[in-house]
């Protein structure tokens, strides 16, 4: 399998094989060869169905029958590559040789590849394009650089300050504690203190505790398994009590959730009703739905189990099992390799749920979640102990 994207003849062309053909795009119009126009690339791939578009002007490749699953487990090369010998022969029109030029922000998968010298696993004969210190991105949020005798200077949209535009207007005298991240309001003209896990109140200055976490919609808890080198991941087990008035919300999701090749399992509400998704490698299982009866928006506490035996997922609602499913009899991928990471309500602030699962669930959890406990554990889960914000104590009227 391989994805590449190459000029050929003045023209972008991208080509990819997902194992059983190699489909080609190749761009309408030519790039200016002056060296000093910028052009903006979008290539890509929905499932075997492609896309290439230079400058807005888009070409694609319709889907037809065929693998899906671009199966790589390589270096990705910028550039060039370490020898001539790893390009396949149908990858490039011509014989392959390196890119003289410049490139800058490149984002794979929605995340930008930092082009340093520290960054980078490795590389050789790369220089600095821009020749200033003034690189494309050094004033966030359309700020314009101005080279100065010092080094640079940054001049700001209105709703932006700071030395390089990082900082909102808005948050610039927050009152928000150390404990506290600012997230501007610029409708209102202000902004909301959001709280590490542990405080609350308005400006985060007073300690909590909790044992029951309350999920206000924007909250999230990340939880590292520090058992997780000794786990047998064949078969892996999560179980918590959860109660929401809620008919949309992620709940819990075993995974890194860094991309889409991650391997997961979580656990959600969709149309009122326990939603179960797990991905043990190369595919999605059909999304495990409950329909006998819906009362997971009721308010009232349930206990949710997923157990998964190599490829067989068995899910217990209070105590009963209501589905016993085998997503890959085929026994291709069999262990649940979560890296460790659990996330319960949902991301990182500033990822969206519906975006980071790829649509599988819509909306960050509204609710309670307590006694989480993973695999055969004999403790819950300290969540306490975790990274999070905008978690709050929920065992008032409990």
């Amino acid at each position: 399998d391989f994805l590449c994207i190459s000029l050929v003849n003045g023209f972008m062309q991208l080509r990819y094989n997902l194992g059983d053909k190699t489909v080609i795009l190749q761009g309408l119009q030519k790039v200016h060869a002056n060296g000093n126009t910028w052009h903006l690339l979008k290539a890509g791939r929905a499932g075997n169905e492609g896309y290439l578009d230079l400058d807005g002007i888009n070409v694609t490749q319709k889907a037809s029958a065929g693998m899906n699953v671009l199966d790589t487990h390589t270096d990705f090369f910028v550039g060039g590559v370490s020898s001539l010998n790893l390009v396949n022969s149908m990858a490039i029109e011509n014989e392959p040789i390196g890119f003289t030029g410049c490139i800058r922000e490149i984002v794979i998968n929605n995340r930008e590849l930092k082009l340093t010298v520290t960054d980078a696993k490795g590389g050789a004969n790369v220089g600095d394009c821009d020749g200033t210190v003034c690189g494309y991105s050094v004033c966030k949020n359309s700020g314009t650089c101005q080279v100065e005798n010092s080094g640079f200077s940054c001049s700001c949209p209105p709703e932006w300050t700071g030395t390089t535009c990082e900082q909102s207007v808005h948050c610039s005298e927050n009152m928000c504690g150390s404990q506290g991240l600012c997230i501007p309001q610029p409708s209102s003209f202000s902004y909301t203190c959001v709280c590490a896990l542990g405080w609350s109140g308005k400006y985060c200055d007073s300690k909590i505790k909790f044992y029951i976490a309350k999920f206000v919609g924007n909250s999230y808890i990340k939880y590292t398994d520090s058992y997780y080198r000794k786990r047998d991941l064949q078969y892996s087990r999560i179980s918590l009590n959860f109660t929401t008035n809620q008919t949309e919300g992620l709940i819990a999701w075993m995974g890194k959730s860094e991309d889409e090749d991650n391997d997961f399992l979580a656990i959600g509400i969709a149309n009122g009703t326990l939603k179960v998704v797990v991905n043990l490698g190369e595919r999605i299982s059909v999304p495990l739905m409950h329909r006998k009866y819906f009362t997971c928006c009721d308010e009232i506490w349930h206990f949710v189990t997923v157990a998964q035996n190599q490829t067989c997922i068995k899910v217990y609602l209070d105590e009963e099992l209501i589905i016993f499913e085998d997503i890959d009899p085929q026994r291709k991928y069999t262990a649940l390799n979560y890296g460790g990471i659990c996330y319960f309500g949902g991301f990182e602030i500033g990822r969206k749920v519906n975006v980071v699962t790829t649509g599988l669930f819509q909306k960050e959890f509204i609710g309670k979640i307590k006694d989480v406990v993973l695999f055969q554990d004999s403790k819950k889960l300290q969540l306490m102990n975790a990274e999070g914000y905008n978690v709050y104590d929920g065992n008032s009227g409990n």
